[in-house]
């Protein structure tokens, strides 16, 4: 919850410095094009490292570098710079870190859950990340107006301060935990060990399947990096309304999860993947179309709902479908498609309302998110049919061939 309130206040900060500085969308993009490129160029090794290092030790690092990063944009604020590129370049290291962590972070959860409670789990640790979602753009948004006629602090500056103490805590509560899984893969570095999560993701349609499925439908229907345009533009709100549009896709899925951990999901769950995505295209649509900020506000979180029951499937199915000595490289594999969606998916959506307008490129993104449900369904039919969400998941290991017996 600490790291999150932090990195979300700190989003909301990042987006209205760069708009602020440029007033223009595709500069929007190019954050998350800067915190996506880590990712895919760290995909290989990040997975490896977490398979091979002790996780926590793993995700302590990293933050550690977090910390840096939060402390070169307050520098960067302070001096009063009014160029964006140091900006990015400091994206790019916050990009590094999350490459690394993100794979170490969703290997270590199963070492500190039985296996069934883990369902139920997931759907309580998307609450507490949804609440942290929910309370760190509005924070971010509070914040950045916040006026304080005593310290040089204002706007960006304060924001980036209380992400700095959110790290800070984070760190110490990482340090505490007792789960010390050590190293999962003997094997030395190689090509083959590093592609190992690949090729099973390859292997298992299931998975294959429902990363694709989020990849493309938050790339066409992610209308995240354009909110400030909405928020400024359209809706004319000011930072303010940037923090509650922000805020309510997360309120949306807060209130998904608390329903789910009282009534967890336990059958049909490729259906009910498939279900929501198609709900997430058609809010997505409503939202761009919206000139009034209460119907914008109800269709982000009808949105995040959405994205919510999805999230605790392929979550579930990324852990349960997963032998434990290969999570972090299928994590990693998975990281990569959560990033394409997420930060290439801001990058696309910059792109094409330089093009076409901030409305037409959402509307035609929504669309676009209902047309890959249906193809997805189609092509992957043991997804579509997915019934319990188990460990019976996996891949069946392959029997060692038995000798056939020396004849005397």
């Amino acid at each position: 919850m600490a790291v999150i309130l932090g990195a979300e206040a700190q989003s909301v900060a990042v987006a209205w410095q760069v708009y602020s500085i440029t007033h223009r969308p595709l500069d929007l993009g190019y954050t998350g094009l800067a915190l996506f490129l880590p990712g895919l160029l760290f995909l290989l090794p990040a997975g490896h490292v977490a398979d091979r290092f002790d996780r926590r030790q793993v995700i302590l690092v990293c933050y550690s570098l977090q910390i840096l990063c939060t402390i070169a944009l307050l520098t960067l604020t302070l001096l009063g710079g009014h160029r964006v590129l140091p900006i990015y370049a400091v994206l790019f290291l916050v990009g590094t870190g999350r490459s690394f962590s993100g794979p170490a972070s969703s290997a270590l959860i199963p070492h500190l859950v039985p296996e069934k409670h883990f369902v139920n789990a997931v759907t309580w640790g998307g609450a507490i990340f949804q609440f942290a979602n929910t309370l760190g753009p509005a924070l971010g948004g509070l914040l950045f107006t916040l006026p304080l006629v005593t310290t040089v602090l204002e706007g960006a500056g304060i924001v980036y301060l209380f992400t700095l103490f959110s790290l800070v805590w984070f760190l110490i509560l990482i340090s505490t935990l007792h789960a010390r899984p050590g190293r999962m893969e003997h094997r030395d570095i190689s090509i083959k060990v590093m592609l190992a999560g690949f090729q099973y993701v390859r292997s298992m349609p299931m998975l294959l399947g429902s990363f694709s499925l989020d990849l493309f439908v938050v790339l066409l229907g992610g209308a995240v990096a354009l909110m400030p345009i909405f928020a400024n533009d359209l809706l004319h709100t000011g930072p303010q309304g940037l923090g509650l549009l922000r805020a309510a896709p997360a309120v949306g899925a807060l209130c998904t999860s608390l329903v789910l951990a009282r009534f967890p999901l336990r059958r049909k769950a490729g259906a009910r993947l498939f279900t929501s995505v198609a709900i997430f295209g058609a809010a997505t649509v409503i939202f761009g179309l919206s000139r009034n900020l209460w119907l914008s506000l109800v269709a982000l979180a009808v949105l995040g709902a959405a994205d919510m029951v999805s999230v605790i499937i392929r979550g579930s199915l990324l852990q349960l479908a997963t032998p434990p000595e290969m999570r972090g490289r299928v994590s990693a594999v998975n990281s990569l498609f959560i990033g394409a969606s997420n930060e290439l998916g801001e990058f696309e959506s910059g792109l094409t309302a330089q093009w076409w307008g901030a409305v037409r490129a959402t509307v035609i993104g929504g669309i676009g998110a209902l047309a890959v449900a249906g193809v997805w369904s189609v092509l992957f039919p043991s997804l579509r049919a997915a019934d319990e969400l188990t460990s019976a998941l996996r891949r069946p290991a392959q029997p060692e061939p038995v000798p056939e017996p020396v004849a005397r």
